[in-house]
C-alpha cells in the first residue's frame, strides 16, 4: 500500500558513540545541568541599511546551517538605536542590551514577517549549494518566547527537531553539517574537519572578523547528554526509513479499544498517542540490530523489501555463498546482491538496522510460527496478558505490538495490558544514573531480596507512582515477611520439640475447613474460615489481574494469624500433654501454613519454597517437588462462617478497648483485674469460648455485657457555642443552663438514636441536634474506660489483695522466663528452681506456686537459698527483692 518510504529527520545523536539516541532514552536518563557559551549576533537586514536583527543561540555550531529567523507573531518588538547601528529585538528581552539605547519604534512580531537578512555564513559552499542565502527571511512561530535570548530565534532545519518541522512548514532547505562522529563535513570552509565540541571558539572568531558578534556569555541550562557516555548530544539530520501511519491510525484505535487496560487510564493514553502520532521511523544508524530487509538500487533509486531467506536466495545474483549458514545480520547479510526488478542493476541492502521495537512488536507472530504453522499460532494468539511500566511504552512496545497486529490481522495482539505509573526514588525524586540514586536490579535483588521486591510492587496501587528504595524494602520485610516467617518458625520449633507430624487428616493437600471442626473449637474454626475468605478473595482478584487488592486481603489475615491466632494458641503448644486440643492446634496451623504458602507462591516464590520443602517434602517425599508444582488452594464459599468472623472481630475490638482502658489507668497487663464491662449498640453476647479468650487476653476474672452505657460512665452536657451562640443570641445563657439541668444519660440516648434533644428554654421547647451539643464522658468510680465506634469497654481497676498477689506471681514468671532465656535453656527444658523473697512477694509465690511452676516448666519450686550449681540472678519486683536460681534437669 505504499506505507514504507525513505525520508529525512533530525534526531538526537551522540558524536562519541556515533549513534542516535531515542527521545525516550533522553527523557529517562539524559539531562544534566550544563554551562555553555551563548552568543548574540547581528543578522544584517538586506533592505534596511545599518539595521540588524539581534539573534541569540546556545549552540553556535548550528549557525553554519542557518536558513531563517523566527519571531513571535504576538510579541512586541523594539527598534532601538545604539551608536550608528539599529537593532530589532523583543521588548521583554531589552535588558540584555549592552549600554544605553534609544527606542525608535515598537511593532508586533507579525510586522517583521518576510524581512530578508544576510546570514552569518552565506559564503560557505554548503550554504550556496542549498541556495540558503536566497531563503534567509523572518518567519512567524508561536513558540518563540521572551524568557531568554532576544525574542528572535535562528532556525537551522538540519540541526534541530523543531527547526526541521518548521522547515517543512515553510519550505526551507535543510543543511546537515556533521558526520556520524560529530565532525564538520566538506563545504563548511574553515570549520571542515573540526569536531563540534571544538567549534564554538572558531565560530566566535569568524563572527568577530565579520563584525557580526554582539555579545558572548556563559549560560547554564539543562541539556541532553548521552546516557551511555555523558557526551553532549547534537541534533543531526539523517536519512531514515518510515512507515506512513495515517491509513492505520483509526484501525489501530479500534483495536486498542478492544483491550482491557489496567489501570484504565492506559486506554486513553494509548488513544491519545495514536491520535497525534507521526509516521513511524523504523531505521537506526547502528551496526548491531535487526538488519532491515530493504534492497535499494543505486542506478534508479527503486527499493524492494525481501520477504524471507527463500526469496532472498531466489533473487540473489551475488554474495549468497558468503551469507549462507549465517544469521541475517551484519556483515554477512550485506554480502548479498539482488537484481533490481525495475532496471536490472545490482541492488544492495540498505546499511540501516531496524528500530528494536520492530522486533518487539512482531513477537506475537514471529515466535508463534504465524506463517509456517497457522493452526499452532491460532492456539496461542492473542496473548491473555502483557505487562510493562506505562510511561514510554505507549509509543514504544504497546504501539509496535498494536501496529503489527493491526496490519496483519486487524485484531488485538493481547487482551489485557497491566502497567505501573512512574517509578521514583523513595524520596520522590526521579531515578537517574547520573544523579547516583538509580538502583540497579541485581544490586536491589541482592540487598533487599527478590521476595521483598516483588511484594513491594504487588502491594502498590498501580495508578500511583511507585516509590522504590531500601527504606520501603525494610518496611515490607518488617510488616510482611518477618511476621510470616515468625509464624512458620514458631510452628516448626514446637513441632520439632513434640516430634509432631501430620497424619492423614492433617496432610498438606487436605483442605481442612471450619465446618469439619467441633462447634466449640472456635479459634481453629475462625482461622480456617478466615483463610477460606482470603483464598476466595485472592483467587478472584488474581483472575482479574489485580495483585494489589489481593495483597490487601493477605496482610490483614497475616495480622490475624500472627497477632491473634498464634498468640492466643501459644499455651496449647506449650503444654506438656499431647491431648486432642494440642493435636488440633498443630493440625490447624499446619493446614494454614501449607495452604497459605501455596496461595503466596506467585507473590513471594522463594520464601514459600523454603517453607514448602520443610513443611511438606520433608514429611511426604511423594509430594510435588516444588510449591510451584502444586495445585492452587481451593475454598468453599459455603464453608465460610460469617457469624464467627463477626463475633471474633467483636471480641478483638473488646480486647483492644480493654487494653486501651488499662493503659489509661497505667495498669500493667500482667496485673489481673476483677472484671471488664462491655456496652455497645451493635454488640451482642459472645459464645462462652470467645468470652474465655477475651478474659484471658484482658487478664480479668469476668466479662459482662451491660445494656446502658451510663453504668460505665457519667455524662455532662455543654453547648457548642459556635452553633448555638449565633442561633440563640441573648438566650444562649439560658440554653446553657437548661443543658446543665437536663438528664444527661437520657439526652445521650436520644442523640445516639439520631433524635433531637428537647429542652425548655424560657417557657419554649427547643430542639438541639447532635452537632449542637458537646457530650463529655467521665468513667464511674473505680473504672477505666475506652470507647470506639459506639462500643465502650470499662475495666475495674480496683485491685484487691488477692489480685495484687496474683499480679506479683505473674511478674515472677516473667523474671524466671527471662532467666531461662539468658541461661540458654531450650524451650522444653525442665528445671528445678529455688528462690528467696520477702514479705508480700514470698506470700504471693507460695500462694501461686502451681501456676509459676507450670509456666516455667519447674519440676520443683522451693523457698530457700539457691544452690551453687544453679544459674542465679537477683531482681526487683514491684519494689521487692527476689533472688532466683534455676538448674536444668533431665
Amino acid at each position: 500500500k505504499g506505507w514504507l518510504y525513505k525520508g529525512r529527520d533530525v534526531m538526537p545523536w551522540c558524536p562519541r558513540c556515533a549513534t542516535g539516541i531515542s527521545q525516550h532514552e533522553i527523557v529517562t536518563e539524559g539531562y544534566r545541568e550544563m554551562t555553555h557559551a551563548s552568543v548574540t549576533l547581528r543578522f544584517p537586514l538586506r533592505e534596511r541599511p545599518a539595521e540588524s536583527l539581534l539573534v541569540w543561540t546556545t549552540t553556535p555550531w548550528t549557525l553554519t546551517s542557518n536558513v531563517a529567523a523566527a519571531v513571535g507573531p504576538d510579541l512586541t518588538y523594539l527598534k532601538v538605536r545604539q551608536g550608528d547601528e539599529v537593532f530589532y529585538l523583543s521588548k521583554g528581552t531589552a535588558a540584555m542590551l549592552k549600554g544605553p539605547y534609544e527606542v525608535l519604534d515598537e511593532l508586533k512580531g507579525s510586522a517583521l514577517e518576510g524581512w530578508r537578512y544576510a546570514g552569518p555564513f552565506d559564503e560557505l559552499d554548503a550554504q550556496q549549494a542549498a541556495d540558503a542565502p536566497a531563503a534567509h527571511r523572518v518567519i512567524l512561530w508561536d513558540a518563540v518566547g521572551e524568557t531568554e535570548g532576544t525574542g528572535i530565534v535562528h532556525i537551522a532545519p538540519g540541526c534541530g527537531a523543531e527547526d526541521f518541522e518548521l522547515g517543512h512548514l515553510h519550505g526551507l532547505p535543510a543543511i546537515a553539517p556533521l558526520n556520524e562522529e560529530g565532525v564538520f563535513i566538506d563545504g563548511f570552509g574553515p570549520l571542515t574537519g573540526t569536531h563540534v565540541s571544538d567549534s564554538p571558539q572558531r565560530v566566535f572568531d569568524n563572527l568577530t572578523d565579520k563584525g557580526l558578534l554582539y555579545k558572548v556569555e556563559n549560560y547554564t541550562h539543562r541539556y541532553p547528554v548521552c546516557w551511555r557516555c555523558g557526551t553532549d548530544l547534537v541534533f543531526r539530520l539523517v536519512d531514515e526509513w518510515f512507515i506512513s501511519m495515517d491509513e492505520l491510525r483509526h484501525d489501530m484505535m479500534n483495536v486498542t479499544s478492544q483491550i482491557r487496560w489496567l489501570p484504565s487510564f492506559g486506554l486513553e493514553r494509548e488513544l491519545d498517542w495514536l491520535r497525534n502520532m507521526h509516521d513511524w521511523m523504523i531505521s537506526k544508524k547502528r551496526y548491531w540490530g535487526l538488519a532491515l530487509p530493504i534492497w535499494e538500487c543505486k542506478e534508479c533509486g527503486h527499493f524492494e523489501v525481501i520477504g524471507n531467506k527463500d526469496e532472498l536466495e531466489e533473487r540473489a545474483v551475488a554474495g549468497w555463498e558468503a551469507f549462507e549458514g549465517h544469521t541475517p545480520h551484519k556483515p554477512w547479510i550485506d554480502q548479498v546482491r539482488v537484481a533490481c526488478s525495475k532496471c536490472g542493476a545490482e541492488a544492495s541492502r540498505v546499511p540501516d538496522v531496524g528500530n528494536p521495537w520492530l522486533d518487539a512488536g512482531i513477537v506475537s507472530f514471529s515466535t508463534l510460527q504465524y506463517r509456517a504453522d497457522p493452526d499452532f499460532w491460532e492456539q496461542w494468539y492473542p496473548a491473555d496478558f502483557i505487562s510493562e511500566s506505562f510511561p514510554g511504552q505507549f509509543r514504544n512496545w504497546f504501539y509496535s505490538l498494536l501496529a503489527m497486529a493491526t496490519v496483519l490481522e486487524n485484531t488485538p495482539p493481547f487482551m489485557t495490558c497491566f502497567g505501573y505509573a512512574t517509578l521514583l526514588a523513595e524520596d520522590g525524586r526521579e531515578m537517574h544514573k547520573s544523579w547516583g540514586n538509580a538502583i540497579e536490579f541485581n544490586e536491589a535483588a541482592d540487598r533487599m531480596g527478590v521476595d521483598v521486591m516483588r511484594w513491594l510492587y504487588c502491594a502498590h496501587k498501580p495508578e500511583n507512582n511507585l516509590y522504590f528504595g531500601y527504606g520501603r524494602a525494610d518496611e515490607v520485610r518488617r510488616l510482611f515477611l518477618i511476621p510470616l516467617w515468625n509464624v512458620y518458625a514458631f510452628f516448626t520449633t514446637y513441632a520439632n520439640i513434640d516430634q509432631w507430624t501430620p497424619g492423614d487428616a492433617g496432610r498438606w493437600d487436605v483442605s481442612q475447613t471450619a465446618s469439619k471442626l467441633p462447634a466449640d473449637n472456635l479459634l481453629d474454626r475462625w482461622i480456617l474460615t478466615r483463610l477460606d475468605q482470603v483464598i476466595l478473595k485472592v483467587t478472584d482478584r488474581l483472575e482479574n489481574y489485580d495483585a494489589y487488592s489481593a495483597t490487601l486481603a493477605v496482610e490483614p489475615f497475616l495480622d490475624d494469624l500472627s497477632n491473634w491466632y498464634v498468640r492466643r494458641s501459644r499455651r496449647r503448644f506449650w503444654k506438656s500433654e499431647h491431648d486432642a486440643d494440642k493435636n488440633a492446634a498443630y493440625t490447624t496451623l499446619y493446614q494454614v501454613l501449607t495452604r497459605l504458602g501455596r496461595l503466596l507462591a506467585p507473590f513471594v516464590p522463594f520464601v514459600t519454597e523454603v517453607m514448602y520443602q520443610n513443611l511438606v517434602r520433608s514429611v511426604d517425599p511423594n509430594a510435588p517437588e516444588s510449591v510451584h508444582h502444586t495445585d492452587w488452594p481451593q475454598a468453599d464459599p459455603a464453608a465460610v462462617d460469617e457469624r464467627l468472623v463477626e463475633d471474633m472481630a467483636l471480641a478483638r475490638q473488646v480486647v483492644a478497648l480493654g487494653h486501651a482502658a488499662r493503659n489509661s489507668a497505667n495498669v500493667k497487663l500482667r496485673q489481673p483485674l476483677g472484671r471488664a464491662l462491655v456496652h455497645g449498640t451493635q454488640t451482642r453476647a459472645l459464645a462462652r469460648d470467645l468470652l474465655e479468650l477475651v478474659k484471658d487476653e484482658l487478664n480479668v476474672k469476668e466479662v459482662a455485657f451491660v445494656e446502658d452505657a451510663a453504668e460505665l460512665v457519667t455524662y455532662s452536657l455543654l453547648p457548642n457555642s459556635q452553633v448555638l451562640g449565633p442561633r440563640f443570641g441573648r438566650q444562649f445563657p439560658a440554653v446553657r443552663a437548661a443543658l446543665a439541668a437536663a438528664d444527661a444519660a437520657a439526652a445521650v440516648r436520644r442523640l445516639h438514636g439520631d433524635l433531637p434533644l428537647l429542652l425548655e428554654v424560657e417557657g419554649e421547647t427547643v430542639e438541639l441536634e447532635a452537632d449542637a451539643v458537646i457530650v463529655r464522658e467521665e468513667p464511674r468510680a473505680g473504672l477505666a474506660v475506652a470507647t470506639e465506634r459506639e462500643t465502650t469497654v470499662a475495666v475495674d481497676v480496683v485491685i484487691t489483695a488477692e489480685l495484687a498477689a496474683e499480679g506479683l506471681a505473674r511478674e515472677v514468671i516473667r523474671r524466671m522466663q527471662s532467666l531461662r532465656k539468658d541461661a540458654g535453656f531450650n524451650l522444653d527444658d525442665r528445671i528445678v528452681a529455688a528462690y528467696q523473697a520477702t514479705d508480700d512477694l514470698a506470700q504471693a509465690i507460695a500462694a501461686w506456686e502451681g501456676l509459676i511452676a507450670a509456666e516455667t516448666l519447674s519440676k520443683t519450686l522451693r523457698a530457700g537459698e539457691p544452690e551453687a550449681d544453679m544459674v542465679i540472678q537477683t531482681f526487683q519486683v514491684e519494689g521487692h527483692a527476689l533472688t532466683v536460681g534455676i538448674r536444668r534437669v533431665n
